[in-house]
């Protein structure tokens, strides 16, 4: 005789394995790290900086 499923757990189940693979393509495909995320801002801020400082002021 066959064992019995639960068709109700392996639909869930299916789902979530579903879940996950697009989880990891998605992280793949988006994903960047803290640390990426922070240096990234750290150049643009000092970049914004640099250029503020070279700016000129016009005289009246």
């Amino acid at each position: 005789m066959a064992d019995v499923i639960n068709l109700n757990k392996a639909r869930k189940a299916r789902a979530k394995t579903a879940g996950k693979q697009a989880a990891v393509e998605n992280r793949a495909r988006f994903g960047r790290t803290g640390a990426d995320k922070s240096l990234e801002a750290a150049r643009k801020a000092k970049a914004d900086q640099t250029l503020d400082g070279a700016k000129l002021t016009p005289e009246e």
